[in-house]
């Protein structure tokens, strides 16, 4: 059949065989694989993964539009009558798109992190147990990405939160990075209790329809047997609207959304990425950039054939994701960690992602996410070529002056600022244009106006802070300690290399969804956004009224300036005043302190939800449940009471008198006959 291909399999395998030989080494050798061995083993592994990637959309663009994918099916992995669910893999255009950033970004990442962790010479063999990790990552998110049904996303999915655990922990004899790798594994399990009632709540209706499937494809094709499905709501829940009955697709759209924003850091579940910056700063380009937290924008596209269903969840999503860019992007302004920075403004691109994907502008979100793979590797492997330079100094306080010292980090980095800041003809530009365009038209949203509202004004802070990291990094004077200034230099070759083909990609990148009304003007009248033509027999946008071109250009015309007036008052406090952004800090204390402390939330879920846990775990659940009942009453009790009857009742009994045995056998044999005469 033309649309099986027996070597899908091979994309995720490459990097599992990496892993798993590294591990075994490790495990039975008890000593490290020479560096060079480890080098080329880790970052061969996701370059066959790209390569067999790439060939298998070669194979895919042969194909007829309606049956443009592939699958390879490996073996049944459950038969339970009459569910059957095969381990397989589904190459379709989304995944393909998916599955070549995360192996191409991957293998950029990989080779970056050669010449980040060429120091790390501690007796653990954390070299190698690294790349191990990066490996493993890759293999879990290609699982992800390219299951054919929701158990082996699941499978996937679990993966990369225990790799983000163990990455992010990676240094972990300092107490605060293994609590953040703590905290975003325990973070990532509240998510994933929604994502997995979701799948369960698919699977009963699935089978309830007589349709036990959980394979994409096959649900995508029966969904309309669950479009005017109805749950009733218990009347403890009477709060919420639509009470007393909600759509079945609804409830479980909201349900997997929950598992997405714990994935993909939204509100309220966003409170892990920041702190997951204490992993080594590769880590934080390839999970908080290209991979995991993009996972649950992903997994909203790929089941967008239910959300088109449930337009309840779909506002609920468009809200969230509103809300979370806009949030973000105000913490980001007084951030004076450069990896803090980067690590809202993540969160907060996010946002805009789920934002388009709530206004059924899937192919929006998927470019935003393919642009923001590019730009925010790029600066993220750029902040930790500056951290390289300062020796692991990431404050910007202490920073400045490096454009002269390190100039291709300036010069790749300031490309990655233009970008994620929506210059025109930049990368940013078109994506972040694509998905304010989708608010715009989102009639059927409640609120639409104002999510567009949000999007401009965030698409404004996003260049203020984005410039105010740059200037305070790389222009003005060095304030570091003369001992950190005479030491600072540009990064080695390793380093430099991915950035400049990431910074080539944040630059020529948006041309891949390059608009209609851009295309039409300069080229002729066609179909120019090829993504979108690319994703829509997967990524089922809602259809928009005709808009005309020259009302495009206005609302880009307006995001435009939204930007541009980020980067006038940026240039303005951090290039020509340096002296205001102080005095202005002073005379607003109050609100300064309020943003710079990230808004007290972190405190907040600790009095509120962290210790009255732990108050209960400790008082009532471990010295009352646990000690009292279980130990005291269950296992110690019980060992008593043997105990007790040993004493008091066996020990009568075994008095080691003979004449007591011979009694008590004769009575034992005068009731045999008893019973046996009684028979008779």
């Amino acid at each position: 059949m033309e649309n099986v291909s027996e070597n899908l399999r091979w994309i995720p395998l490459f990097p599992l065989i990496g892993a798993v030989i590294s591990g075994l080494w490790l495990l039975f050798a008890q000593r490290q694989l020479p560096r060079s061995i480890v080098i080329g083993l880790a970052c061969a592994m996701p370059a066959l993964s790209f390569f067999f990637a790439f060939n298998a959309l070669l194979s895919l663009a042969q194909l007829e539009a309606e049956s443009r994918f592939l699958v390879d099916n490996v073996y049944t992995w459950i038969s339970a009558d009459p569910f059957h669910a095969e381990l397989s893999f589904l190459f379709d255009p989304l995944s393909a798109v998916m599955t070549l950033v995360v192996s191409g970004v991957g293998f950029l990442i990989h080779l970056y992190s050669v010449g980040y962790m060429d120091d790390d010479h501690r007796d653990d063999r954390g070299f190698q147990r690294f790349f191990l990790y990066l490996n493993l990552f890759t293999f879990s998110m290609l699982m992800l990405v390219l299951g054919d049904n929701l158990l082996v996303m699941f499978v996937g999915w679990e993966g990369v939160g225990v790799c983000s655990y163990l990455l992010i922990g990676f240094w972990y004899l300092e107490d605060h990075n293994a609590m953040c790798g703590q905290k975003a594994f325990v973070v990532n399990r509240i998510g994933d209790f929604g994502f997995l009632l979701g799948i369960f709540l698919l699977f009963w209706s699935f089978l309830d329809a007589g349709v036990p499937t959980l394979e994409f494809r096959e649900m995508a094709a029966n969904v309309d047997l669950l479009a005017n499905k109805a749950i009733a709501l218990p009347g403890w829940l009477s709060f919420l609207p639509g009470f007393p009955n909600w759509q079945l697709l609804t409830l479980a759209g909201l349900f997997l959304f929950i598992g997405a924003a714990g994935k993909s850091a939204q509100i309220p579940l966003y409170v892990w990425l920041p702190d997951a910056m204490a992993g080594p700063t590769p880590v934080s380009a390839l999970i908080h950039a290209a991979t995991m937290v993009t996972a649950g924008v992903y997994m909203v596209v790929r089941m967008s054939f239910a959300y088109n269903y449930a337009p309840g969840a779909l506002t609920t999503i468009a809200w969230v994701g509103g809300l979370t860019a806009f949030f973000a992007a105000t913490i980001g302004l007084c951030q004076k960690d450069i990896k803090k920075v980067l690590a809202y403004s993540t969160v907060s691109q996010l946002g805009y992602m789920f934002l388009a994907a709530g206004v059924a502008s899937y192919s929006a979100a998927i470019f935003h996410l393919v642009t923001h793979a590019f730009f925010k590797a790029l600066l993220f492997l750029g902040a930790g070529s500056v951290i390289l330079g300062m020796h692991h100094e990431q404050g910007m306080d202490k920073m400045g002056g490096l454009r002269r010292l390190m100039p291709v980090t300036f010069w790749t980095f300031l490309l990655g600022v233009l970008a994620i800041a929506g210059t025109p003809g930049f990368s940013g530009f078109f994506s972040k244009d694509e998905i304010l365009l989708g608010a715009y038209l989102a009639h059927d949203v409640p609120g639409h106006g104002y999510l567009y509202g949000m999007g401009v004004v965030t698409a404004g802070m996003t260049a203020f802070y984005m410039f105010r990291l740059f200037y305070r990094t790389f222009t003005g004077e060095n304030r570091s300690s003369a001992e950190v200034q005479s030491h600072i230099h540009e990064s080695p070759t390793w380093v430099l290399f991915p950035l400049i083909v990431l910074a080539l990609l944040a630059v020529v990148g948006g041309l891949i969804g390059f608009p209609d009304a851009w295309g039409d003007p300069l080229f002729g009248d066609g179909e120019w956004n090829s993504l979108h033509a690319f994703l829509e027999p997967v990524a089922h946008s809602a259809p928009h009224d005709e808009i005309a071109h020259s009302t495009e250009y206005a609302l880009a015309a307006l995001a435009t300036s939204a930007a541009g007036l980020g980067v006038l008052l940026a240039t303005y406090l951090y290039y020509w005043r340096r002296d205001v952004p102080e005095k202005i800090a002073a005379v607003l204390a109050p609100l300064y302190a309020l943003v710079f402390n990230k808004y007290w939330i972190d405190e907040l879920y600790a009095r509120l939800i962290i210790r009255p846990l732990v108050w209960f775990s400790d008082h009532v659940l471990y010295r009352i449940v646990d000690a009292s009942v279980i130990d005291g009453l269950g296992v110690n009790g019980i060992a008593q009471l043997v105990k007790g009857i040993g004493d008091r009742g066996l020990r009568v009994l075994q008095s080691g008198y003979a004449q007591q045995y011979v009694f008590v056998m004769l009575l034992g044999g005068i009731a045999i006959v008893a019973y046996v005469l009684g028979g008779i």
